[in-house]
């Protein structure tokens, strides 16, 4: 009987490691791009990931060279330029910039942008852009999501928690987005 019960540990063991997706290595220095609807990639920067105890953290490395300046309701913003303008808006309020196979919300808030049409006038803050990160075996692959960057006008009550919740976060159209992806790897 024991050694009946040792196969059969052995065997769910071996169907629980089947059965569990394999997902990024989230350590070291690796490549953000995000991708247009063509799948044609356009590398923003990198990202550093260390290992702090139980705690992963991260830093961003945004290449400005590959942005151009623009002055945008009294504001100065760094954009890609392609059938949209693509500003990045980094999160202005402090976060502990960390990181878990679980919860990529920290980063998603490190990579908000803003986009508009090259003829429009201003900013348009409500046409947020929040990249939702998933771990998996090819890197981090974020999805943009829209959302109200007018939300971030006043701190949040609570800067241990990011302010924007799965509810506040909608599907875009991404037929009608530029860059409708994220990949970090």
């Amino acid at each position: 009987m024991m050694h009946l019960t040792r196969q059969l540990t052995a065997i769910s063991g071996l169907c629980l490691t089947l059965s569990t997706p394999a997902i990024a290595d989230l350590s070291g220095t690796q490549t953000i791009q995000l991708l247009d609807k063509d799948n044609s990639a356009h590398t923003i920067g990198s990202i550093t990931f260390t290992h702090e105890g139980e705690q992963t953290r991260y830093q961003l490395h945004i290449d400005h060279s590959q942005f151009t300046d623009y002055f945008l309701s009294m504001k100065e913003m760094k954009c890609l330029e392609g059938p949209e303008l693509w500003c990045h808006l980094p999160y202005p309020y402090a976060s502990p910039r960390t990181i878990s196979p679980d919860n990529t919300q920290w980063l998603s808030h490190d990579l908000l942008f803003m986009f508009k049409k090259p003829n429009e006038f201003g900013a348009n803050f409500w046409n947020g852009i929040y990249y939702e990160f998933t771990v998996t075996d090819e890197g981090l692959v974020g999805q943009a999501r829209a959302v109200d960057l007018n939300e971030l006008a006043a701190p949040p009550d609570d800067l241990s928690i990011p302010p924007f919740a799965p509810m506040m976060l909608e599907d875009i159209d991404e037929g009608q987005r530029w860059l409708p992806s994220a990949v970090i790897r």
